[in-house]
């Protein structure tokens, strides 16, 4: 048995959700013509407040095109410096769009109004243009840290009378949900995009969504094809998101009870140094000088079970759907019994 904890990337699809793939309708969505995909956009479209949809392979091409669309050359977008735009996108903003970051220190990984009022530029030459403001939320290198609704409210309303674009990447937006009980429509209508990842918690293969205006979306198929994320008879890969978004949300706080549980036993365990808080499917944690982060990584990969280092000494394991509880049990006491 492989137990695979490196991301919730890793899930494969079920029989059902295959099923689905192999009996989807398909045509050439680059002629706008797949019924699958247009269903799919329509359907996340609806759900978060936003008149469209835009399917693309993946979340860093629907936040990429986002910032693509709400920018121009010298403008900057706002984000927090755990941002996944800024660290792992390949330096997108800059290569893709030529704009840069203006990076805050949020609280894990989340802005307040207060910090975001104080980066605006004034309208001088010798400035750049604070033109966008960019929320994650779950916050992955902040270990899933999400955002309260009212705070976001206060951001969207400050942005929209400073005429400041305001872009959600919800990479894992149903794991904060699934914590906030609140709706993605709640959600979706405080911000002028948002971008939606399938392939994660709700465990496709493949591909994200990006919502928005009608005419923000038609401008966003235009980038995505500069892009070169123009695809065809992707509806299998669309009816697989569909499957996901009926059937695989409500389970999300199973993999966040997983979380807690390796959070509790690290907690027993002598080499943690310490451990961010988890709140949803993410457990990072830092490893103290009785072992390092190279062969605790080899330690546990001796025990069939795949960790990502997150650093020199940091640790990040990722729960999801296809890891069960009897993996639970062995992970827990896996790390109970290491010897370092």
């Amino acid at each position: 048995m492989i137990i695979d904890l490196r991301s919730d990337t890793v899930t494969r699809p079920s029989k059902a959700m295959l099923e689905a793939m192999m009996n989807a309708e398909v045509g050439d969505d680059v002629f706008n013509e797949d019924p699958t995909v247009k269903k799919l956009e329509q359907k996340l479209a609806d759900m978060f407040a936003h008149e469209a949809g835009l399917f693309c392979p993946s979340g860093t091409m629907t936040n990429q095109i986002a910032i693509n669309v709400h920018t121009r050359p010298g403008d900057e977008v706002i984000c927090d410096v755990n941002s996944h735009i800024y660290n792992y996108e390949g330096g997108g903003i800059s290569k893709n769009s030529g704009v840069q970051a203006k990076l805050l220190q949020g609280d894990r990984g989340r802005l307040s109004l207060k910090q975001i009022q104080e980066s605006i530029n004034g309208d001088f030459d010798w400035l750049t243009r604070s033109t966008l403001v960019s929320l994650e939320n779950t916050v992955n290198r902040a270990g899933g840290s999400y955002y309260q609704l009212k705070d976001i409210k206060e951001i969207s309303a400050f942005c929209k009378s400073s005429k400041i674009k305001f872009h959600l990447d919800g990479a894992r937006i149903f794991n904060a949900l699934a914590e906030t009980g609140e709706s993605p429509k709640q959600y979706g209508e405080l911000f002028d995009s948002v971008s939606i990842c399938l392939s994660k918690g709700l465990g496709t293969p493949a591909g994200s969504v990006l919502v928005g205006s009608s005419s923000f979306i038609k401008e966003a198929r235009r980038v995505r094809k500069v892009f070169g994320g123009g695809m065809r008879q992707v509806g299998i890969f669309a009816a697989a998101g569909l499957f996901a978004l009926e059937n695989n949300i409500s389970r999300l706080k199973e993999d966040h009870k997983k979380a807690k549980k390796i959070e509790e036993t690290l907690k027993k365990c002598a080499f943690v140094e310490s451990i961010l808080p988890v709140d949803t499917n993410i457990v990072i944690f830092n490893l103290n000088n009785s072992i390092t982060g190279e062969l605790f990584e080899k330690k546990l990969l001796e025990n069939n079970i795949k960790i990502a280092a997150f650093g020199k000494q940091t640790i990040r394991m990722v729960t999801h759907m296809d890891f069960t509880e009897e993996m639970l049990d062995k992970v827990c006491s896996v790390l109970l019994n290491l010897n370092t």
